[in-house]
């Protein structure tokens, strides 16, 4: 079994996250702790205008470039929740609960957006693609509220089960279970997550999706002002735990004691048997260097990326779609079967590809262009086995079987921005003129400021986090450099390496974990 470990890293601005599956980082997610307009936000908008040439029309939610809404995603029940707005708009008391209000006609599927909707008007929609690149967000109005096992849909009376329960006893056992204890007007998908959950938890997370939805009307008189915010997804953190926490969960390490207890209450409520995983790191190296994951980043951002015995990966990106170049390398050839050496890397190329597209979170059209084979079976082989890497992908994708080229397609849907990381960088300390200071006067830099530190701050145990190369220098020898200093200075000062530094950055820290001021 696959174990997982999730590592928190909470900075000022954003939010890091990166999931490990048998160590190997698999899933990287960046949140800006103010984003805006997250995939699953709920907003009244304001029609801005209609376009009947496209059958859509674009929508202000308050993002600087107008959302983009198409007829076919009003959804069939457009009407009856615009007039369920309407009335909690003008309502005197209380706001009718949804399954006593009575439902207008479906809209027409293939009908005009002209004849449902008008310039000005106010309406519910919700975030299905986050702004990307020059475009704005893309939004339905046929809105749907996640819960752990649950997916609430108002203003319908479908109930789906996910299509990846196998069992068709637990599907039959499930739906009837749901369709018993939902009430009129709703719809519901259940969740793969669902499977084997018993009737009371079920209900417990249905009453409460049917709340946080009710509840929003209450006030929707009070703040008339458009476009806002109508019920905001949880934020993004809580989101992804949500959607990856599973039985096979080993551990998950955050940073900051804050954020440790926010997610505990969190996991109480969905999962009270995973509280135990929740480890606060105290470290004193960042979280991401402790677990290594700085230098999986940087080895596997680039436009090259290296895999098994030689071989690797050129990933090139376009506004279009993005292309992946599979090459055998200089890796090691056993006999003289090119055929079979070709299907070796190919399929080592599919366990990395697949791994590639979920930590950048790459969307749209893929292109991938292995290395050349003549066997019918051997392609077969290749895609099975480009549809198992994939099969933990929880983005909805298509695979399509190679071509007579050996090109092979995938699409995946893209709802946010693609995940990039610039790894090659320039020189900090020469800013790209090629000239620096004498590196031979680093190490006094270094002793200038642990002096400075000694004399002024009285502080005896101390912390000091360079670059590898740094810290090798400053450990070796017979007698290493740092342990001079430790007995010059009568301090206990330890060495350690981060490999996010540039070569001469360098902190200082107190036993606490706080960093030195020498200013």
């Amino acid at each position: 079994m696959v174990s997982k470990d999730l590592i928190i890293d909470v900075g000022d601005s954003e939010v890091s996250l990166a999931l490990l599956e048998d160590k190997q980082l698999t899933e990287l997610n960046k949140e800006k702790r103010n984003i805006k307009f997250s995939v699953g936000d709920i907003y009244l908008g304001k029609v801005k205008k209609i376009m009947p040439g496209l059958n859509a029309a674009f929508i202000n939610v308050g993002y600087e470039r107008d959302a983009f809404l198409h007829y076919l995603d009003l959804g069939a029940q457009f009407r009856t929740q615009h007039k369920y707005y309407v009335t909690a708009v003008q309502r005197q008391g209380r706001v009718v609960p949804v399954h006593k209000f009575k439902s207008e006609e479906d809209i027409d599927k293939n009908g005009r957006i002209s004849d449902v909707l008008a310039t000005g008007q106010t309406v519910i929609v919700q975030i299905t693609k986050e702004p990307i690149s020059t475009k704005g967000p893309r939004l339905a109005s046929e809105i749907s509220l996640a819960g752990r096992n649950l997916v609430l849909i108002p203003f319908s009376d479908k109930v789906s089960v996910s299509t990846k329960i196998e069992s068709a006893e637990e599907k039959n056992r499930l739906k009837t279970l749901v369709q018993s204890i939902k009430p009129r007007n709703f719809g519901v998908i259940v969740r793969t997550v669902a499977e084997g959950k018993k009737v009371a938890l079920l209900d417990a997370e249905l009453r409460e999706l049917v709340r946080r939805w009710e509840s929003a009307f209450s006030s929707v008189k009070k703040e008339t002002k458009t476009p806002r915010l109508f019920i905001g997804e949880m934020n993004r953190t809580s989101t992804i735990l949500r959607d990856m926490l599973n039985v096979t969960f080993n551990s998950i390490h955050v940073n900051d004691p804050a954020f440790v207890e926010e997610i505990r209450k969190y996991i109480r409520e969905i999962a009270p048997e995973k509280e135990k995983i929740i480890k606060l790191y105290k470290g004193t190296l960042p979280i991401f260097d402790h677990f290594g994951i700085n230098k999986q980043i940087k080895a596997l951002f680039g436009k090259t990326v290296s895999f098994k015995q030689g071989a690797y990966l050129i990933i090139e990106h376009t506004e279009a779609l993005h292309v992946i170049d599979v090459n055998s390398g200089n890796r090691a050839r056993t006999g003289n079967n090119q055929e079979a050496n070709a299907l070796l890397v190919n399929m080592e190329a599919a366990i990395e590809i697949a791994r590639q597209l979920r930590l950048r979170d790459m969307g749209g059209i893929i292109v991938i262009d292995f290395i050349d084979m003549q066997s019918g079976e051997n392609k077969q082989i290749l895609f099975d086995k480009m549809k198992e890497s994939m099969a933990g992908d929880r983005t909805k994708h298509n695979i399509l079987p190679l071509s007579k080229f050996g090109i092979m397609q995938i699409t995946r849907q893209r709802v946010r921005p693609e995940m990039h990381i610039v790894t090659n960088e320039k020189c900090p300390t020469c800013l790209g003129t090629g000239e620096t200071r004498p590196t031979i006067l680093y190490t006094d830099e270094l002793e200038k400021s642990l002096g400075f530190i000694v004399d002024k701050i009285k502080t005896r145990k101390i912390f000091l986090n360079v670059h590898p190369f740094v810290a090798s220098f400053l450990k070796s020898g017979w007698i290493p450099l740092y342990r001079k200093w430790n007995m010059k200075y009568k301090i206990c000062l330890k060495v350690q390496a981060v490999t996010a530094y540039h070569v001469l950055e360098h902190h200082f820290y107190d036993r606490e974990g706080n960093e030195i001021d020498l200013a």
